[in-house]
């Protein structure tokens, strides 16, 4: 008998639209702002109007089959997202800079930082003929059968093939990630919101930030009877979340939402990040990982030490409930054992369907909404 319900929020609860955009658009900025690598073909700007941003999109993931592609390769990160797409482009322009500059293949053995980048830029300048690539990106990692976190040290791979060097530089624990995931942090947040997440002001002013431009999926007053029905059945409900603490609870707090969930078994990338630097040794903690939702039905006040050393699956897992739109939540509920509820309201609509039907979920959804069909 389901006791506990762990939701995910993106794709089930609030649209992944406008974190896609914002993946898009640090991957474009990095790429064309002059204080990252400066390349030409696309005039940047911290404010861009909606077709702007859409036309950025569209192009930076191809019409959206590099998303499709990492989502089916078990990556639920769009931190991971911005770091693989940069990445890549990185080391295709260091191996077209090879034959002028030598050192260039060399700059991708050690961390990758500001002062590196404006090398680069330096170089490219020079040099003035590098085409970025946007649909390569599949191709590439295509020829490989790397899944989740091995996406990140595949790059090592590419670098080696296309540049020649043996590198282990590209992970997550690595100041080029950090760097992707701050400038994202940027994006998503603003200007005025930042300093809260990253301890430091916008490296590149002038960005209004997504936070109030959220989209449910469901309509808020609709889902709300929902989960205070849910709540009236003696459910308790939680979240295990791949959004920051500040972007899961200020969009869900003005939808009327955070306070029918236990605070205490609301889990964030916060947490996972905390976790991950606590204890390196067991990172990466992201989806498919299982530890935001082990940690969200035990709850935020046991210690990381405990969660991570917790047997899987669990003993009483037939209590558990995760809902989420995602291979990567279905593959951590698997490992905890217990039942998984699709929804069909992420990036692949109901087009996802026959994967979480290969998959065997236990339930699949047409959305959120009908979460109470299950306890009829």
């Amino acid at each position: 008998m389901v006791r506990t319900i762990l939701f995910d929020v993106d794709g089930v609860m609030l649209s992944e639209e406008r974190y896609f955009d914002a993946s898009a658009l640090t991957v474009w900025e990095m790429l064309h702002n002059e204080k990252y690598l400066g390349l030409p073909g696309d005039e940047f700007t911290p404010s861009p109007e909606e077709e702007t941003i859409r036309r950025v999109r569209n192009t930076v993931f191809s019409n959206d089959e590099v998303l499709r592609f990492l989502k089916a390769r078990g990556t639920n990160s769009n931190w991971d997202m911005v770091f693989l797409s940069f990445s890549y482009q990185l080391i295709r322009l260091c191996q077209h800079l090879q034959e002028k500059h030598p050192e260039a293949a060399e700059l991708l053995t050690g961390q990758i930082n500001r002062a590196k980048l404006a090398q680069v830029a330096d170089w490219a300048r020079e040099a003035g003929d590098f085409a970025i690539d946007y649909k390569a990106f599949v191709a590439d990692f295509g020829k490989g059968n790397a899944e989740k976190a091995e996406l990140l040290l595949y790059l090592n791979q590419i670098a080696s093939e296309r540049c020649g060097v043996e590198t282990r530089i590209f992970s997550r624990n690595s100041e080029l990630w950090e760097l992707c995931q701050q400038t994202f942090q940027e994006w998503y947040l603003g200007d005025d919101l930042i300093a809260g997440s990253i301890g430091r002001e916008t490296f590149q002013k002038g960005k209004k930030g997504f936070l109030t431009d959220e989209i449910p999926i469901v309509e808020p007053a609709k889902l709300r009877e929902i989960l205070l029905e849910l709540k009236a059945k003696g459910l308790t409900l939680g979240i295990g979340t791949g959004r920051p603490t500040i972007e899961t609870h200020v969009p869900l707090k003005e939808l009327g939402l955070l306070e029918l969930f236990e605070a205490n078994r609301v889990v964030t990338a916060s947490h996972v990040l905390d976790a991950e630097t606590a204890y390196p040794q067991f990172a990466p903690l992201s989806k498919p990982n299982p530890y935001s939702y082990v940690k969200g039905y035990f709850g935020l006040d046991k210690p990381d030490a405990e969660v991570l050393n917790q047997p899987l699956p669990l003993p009483n897992a037939e209590e558990i409930l995760i809902v989420g739109d995602s291979l990567a939540d279905l593959l951590a509920a698997r490992k905890i054992g217990c039942r998984f509820a699709a929804t069909l309201t992420g990036l692949s609509g109901k087009e996802a369907r026959s994967t979480f039907e290969k998959e065997k979920a236990d339930y699949i959804l047409e959305d959120v909404s009908e979460i109470l069909t299950i306890f009829s």
